[in-house]
């Protein structure tokens, strides 16, 4: 597997990854459709503001979005939300499409900000199914479907040029065939990952990633832009996802872990206080000190005393 694909560790990826507006990577700022060749291929992980379907032609290789890896073969499509991390690598010799298009070009009516997508019920709009589980299906097509997918893909490319009156009334027209032709092949496993998931298991998940690398970095100094790398989100959508879902920052979240592992050594330990401090995150004993006295109106000592007398009784 190529390593464009060390998203998918168990260790954080790079914290420097690109947000690519629409006129960045399109010619135009509500929809855009591209070969290869086109512009330069993005060889790193990457989300950008927009919808986007990538078209495998012809090449085999693998794409990771989210926290999963899954096929990208000739005659599969991609699916990608807006601002969910994202790498296709495409081999030597592989040949792809890449469709591009703002929320407001396809779904005008659609009254949901782009970082709350994964929040909008299947049945609300139904379109979305193909995008909300991408890392659930893969969407692979018989050599008829593709075959009106390519015709269609020639279609819509002639109108991009053309661009005459009605022309983005017909290329919303494709668009919706294309997403309706996935939906129908696969409405099994849609239907059952909506079920399932009810739409929020990309961002449930995403926060079980969160609260497992800041407890298994409790120790060094953490950042948010580090903790969302670790759970393939961007900053901004990670700090919106805590305090939507928890009502709480970054930095209550690291603060609760650090003053809960704190008192499982206080408690089952004879470690010392200062040590206890420097396990958890506090190169100052002092500091530390003064935050769990804020925490349980006690110092870490007379919580460990109350524990030890707690065991003799």
């Amino acid at each position: 597997m190529s390593s464009s694909l060390a998203l998918t560790n168990a260790t954080p990826i790079s914290t420097d990854i690109r947000t690519y507006g629409m006129l960045e990577r399109a010619d135009h700022p509500d929809f855009d459709i591209r070969l290869k060749g086109v512009r330069s291929a993005l060889v790193q992980p990457h989300r950008h503001e927009y919808f986007q379907i990538q078209v495998s032609l012809d090449g085999q290789s693998n794409q990771a979005i989210g926290g999963a890896v899954r096929p990208f073969g000739p005659r599969f499509l991609s699916f990608v939300l807006p601002y969910r991390i994202h790498m296709v690598p495409h081999p030597v010799g592989s040949n792809y499409c890449i469709i591009n298009f703002q929320q407001s070009f396809l779904w005008p009516a659609l009254d949901v900000d782009p970082l709350d997508l994964d929040d909008t019920p299947m049945s609300r709009c139904p379109d979305l199914a193909p995008f909300l589980f991408q890392e659930y299906i893969d969407f692979e097509f018989t050599e008829n479907d593709f075959s009106r997918i390519r015709s269609w893909i020639d279609e819509m490319q002639i109108l991009n040029q053309d661009r005459s009156f009605g022309a983005l009334t017909a290329i919303r027209g494709i668009l919706q065939q294309i997403i309706g032709l996935a939906c129908v092949r696969k409405q099994t496993e849609l239907v059952h990952c909506s079920m399932q998931h009810n739409g929020k298991t990309s961002q449930r998940d995403a926060l079980q990633r969160v609260v497992r690398y800041v407890k298994e970095n409790l120790a060094k100094d953490i950042s948010l832009t580090e903790a969302a790398a670790a759970a393939f989100l961007s900053p901004n959508y990670l700090a919106h996802l805590l305090k939507k879902d928890t009502g709480r920052t970054f930095t209550d979240l690291v603060t609760e872990r650090r003053m809960e592992r704190a008192k499982e050594l206080l408690s089952m330990s004879q470690v010392r206080v200062r040590e206890v401090a420097y396990q958890c995150g506090f190169s100052d004993e002092a500091y530390f000190n003064r935050r769990f006295r804020q925490q349980f109106n006690k110092t870490p000592k007379q919580f460990r005393d109350e524990m030890v007398a707690m065991v003799k009784i």
